[in-house]
């Protein structure tokens, strides 16, 4: 059977940019229910224009979703003039469409009145509606936008800009509410990246071997027709000896990453095999891009 060619496999333009839009719009949603069902109940202000719209409801009763209109769509207008037209229309629609979901949930019953509650779930709620929105190809705006202008015109790192301005918001709730409303505010600020970071990469685990034999043939065919697995052969060199010594390097699921080892050390018992996590494997026998 002849393999398709890439080009029958690629999705239709128009149908990813739907795509992209649906990840944007259910995103921000998340995020959006997760500020209010969580964070601003319990005075959680974990960074973004959302802690800012946290702590200026708390000082001047302003409404949340005003005061993130206010901020993003300006930003947003900044970015574009200062730092060109890469953000493009769908980042505009999470700018503007967050806050839109935010003014009508806001009068949603809170799902817990317990800040630590509230700290780790909102935390997972918008990590994981950013997370999709990241998928989409976009972002929500905000203050990443004011970081990475902060970035270009300083030459300072923009994971530190970041961590500036997301350091100044929790601050300013410590100094606001009190200080275990900052410290709540710091452990939803973790919880959010490390589940932008799950929906990025996922539990989908896999094992990078890295493995040096006198018996590569032997091994490299025995993982290609019983493991059915790709092999790749690297040029190396001994450090000692300095005379040739190919690397052969393999990709596994974690459930065959035993039957690996026991391939390779039932044909050469003083192989030396190196194993490390491969977080995101694309291609053939893994996941699809």
């Amino acid at each position: 059977m002849k393999k398709r060619s890439r080009k029958s496999q690629a999705l239709d333009p128009k149908i990813i940019a739907t795509l992209d839009i649906f990840y944007i719009l259910i995103g921000s949603a998340i995020v959006a229910l997760a500020f209010n069902l969580f964070l601003l109940p319990n005075n959680v202000a974990s960074g973004g224009v959302s802690g800012i719209s946290t702590i200026t409801k708390e000082m001047f009763g302003w409404k949340p979703a005003y005061v993130q209109w206010a901020f993003n769509v300006p930003l947003f207008i900044a970015g574009v003039m200062l730092l060109g037209r890469k953000f493009g229309m769908k980042t505009l629609i999470g700018t503007v469409f967050l806050p839109f979901v935010v003014y009508l949930s806001e009068n949603l019953e809170p799902a817990t009145q317990n800040p630590l509650l509230g700290a780790l779930f909102g935390g997972m709620g918008v990590g994981l509606g950013l997370g999709i929105v990241f998928r989409g190809q976009a972002s929500t705006g905000g203050t990443d936008l004011a970081a990475q202008i902060f970035h270009k015109y300083t030459g300072i790192s923009l994971g530190t800009c970041v961590a500036f301005i997301d350091g100044l918001i929790v601050i300013t709730a410590a100094i606001v509410f009190d200080i275990e409303s900052g410290l709540y505010a710091i452990i939803a600020l973790f919880v959010t990246s490390k589940t932008i970071n799950f929906i990025q990469v996922g539990f989908g685990y896999s094992k990078m071997a890295m493995i040096i034999t006198n018996e590569q043939e032997e091994v490299r065919s025995k993982i290609l027709h019983e493991l059915d697995r790709g092999v790749t052969k690297l040029s190396a060199f001994g450090g000692y000896t300095d005379d040739e010594k190919p690397i052969l390097m393999c990709v596994v699921n974690q459930t065959e990453f035993t039957k690996l080892k026991q391939l390779v050390k039932s044909i050469d018992t003083s192989a030396f095999v190196v194993a490390m996590d491969a977080t995101e494997v694309l291609g053939e026998g893994f996941k699809r891009a």
